[in-house]
Formats: structure tokens, sequence, C-alpha cells
């Protein structure tokens, strides 16, 4: 039986916080003495010296853009598709507002759609009125029941899937203490489609 492996978008698929930060924040702060390694927290606004909701409505500007929407896939997680990406089922799950997530399904059938083509959305900041099914990865994916591996980025979003039973894979990324480069993350999943 192929297992699935639940693909993060944002910071694991593409640079998003990088492309932001570097086209988007710093020329309007010019002041800004923070370099990209220094933003270990996520969100970083503390490291930026600004509210959460700044940082907030900021990236949600960007996404919007067009420099958003034509962001480059990651060339090496993009190579392994290439070569081992049918040896899996994926799933990409997104936690962003739900006005993003038109942008982000497209972003990631254009760019992986061979391969990826299941996309699930966990709203964040919903207005009033809209259900809220599920306020974590981990809720949507034990209500879907399907997943094996999940890589993603953020610290909680890895301790909540482990929970529920997948594995999980972290690249590295300032704010979270893993030291798991994206080749080293690939070589353990081909490594994983022969063991499971």
């Amino acid at each position: 039986m192929m297992r699935t492996i639940v693909w993060d978008v944002d910071d694991v698929l593409n640079d998003l916080m990088y492309q932001w930060f570097t086209f988007a924040w710093l020329p309007a702060h010019p002041e800004c003495h923070v370099s990209y390694s220094g933003l270990t927290a996520n969100p970083p606004h503390e490291a930026l010296g600004i509210e959460r909701s700044g940082y907030l409505a900021s990236l949600d500007v960007f996404r919007a853009t067009d420099r958003a929407r034509s962001m480059t896939p990651s060339a090496e997680i993009l190579s392994w598709f290439q070569l081992d990406g049918h040896r899996f089922r994926h799933l990409a799950l997104s936690a962003r507002p739900l006005e993003s997530a038109p942008e982000v399904a497209r972003w990631v059938l254009e760019h992986f759609g061979a391969w990826i083509r299941c996309i699930g959305v966990v709203p964040t900041r919903t207005a009033p009125g809209i259900p809220a099914y599920d306020r974590t990865k981990a809720d949507f994916l034990g209500w879907l029941g399907r997943g094996d591996i999940l890589i993603d980025d953020s610290p909680e979003n890895i301790r909540q899937a482990q929970l529920i039973g997948l594995k999980t894979l972290m690249p590295r990324q300032p704010w979270n203490q893993s030291r798991l480069t994206t080749h080293a993350l690939l070589e353990d999943l081909t490594r994983m489609a022969g063991s499971f």
C-alpha cells in the first residue's frame, strides 16, 4: 500500500517567509537591523518590534502580490518529486486565511499537481459565521484519517502530528530547532519509501 506524505506549503514547498521579509518587510523598513536568520519565532513580530496583527496584515498583503503568487518552488523538493514522488501519495495542508486559500491551491497545482492532487486548508483568522471545523492541522488529519508522514516547519504542528501517530520531518528554519536540511529530509523520505 502506498503511503501518504502531508506537505506544509509555506516555508516547506516554497520560501514564503524569506520572500516576504526580503521583498516586503525590508524595503518598507530600511531601519530594520534584523536578518532573516534572526527570525527565531514564527510569527516573528516580537523580533521585528511590532504587534502580531501588524505582521499578519503585512504578510496578508504580500500573499496577494504577483511576487507571492509566482514564487519559485524549492528546486530540491521539486527534483525529488520528479525522481521519487511517484513512490508516495501526497497531500498539501496549509494553515492560512481562507481569502488566500485559492491562491495557495493554484500555486500547489501549478508546480506540484502531477503528484499533489489533494489540498487541505485549516483556516486562520476566520470571519464570524465561517464554520471552524478544525483548529489545527492535527484536527484536520484526525478527521481525514489519511496521512503517514507530516513535513512541516512548525514545532507545534510536528508535536501534535506525533501525538496522533504520524511520522514527522521538520526542515530547518530560523524559528525551529531542527538540524534537518532539505537534502537530508529528502534522503530520509527516499529511505522511508522502501521501509513501510
